[in-house]
């Protein structure tokens, strides 16, 4: 991604892959109050 411009995302690919592996958990997890907080970051 040499050509890059501003804006950029206030993420990072890493962050992003960590915040949606933690989506994916909670989902499956079945546990309703979960999936709600880790929606609502």
């Amino acid at each position: 991604m040499e050509n890059q411009r501003p804006p950029f995302p206030p993420f990072t690919e890493e962050t992003a892959r960590q915040k949606i592996q933690l989506a994916e958990d909670a989902w499956n997890s079945k546990d309703s109050e979960r999936v709600q907080e880790v929606q609502a970051d």
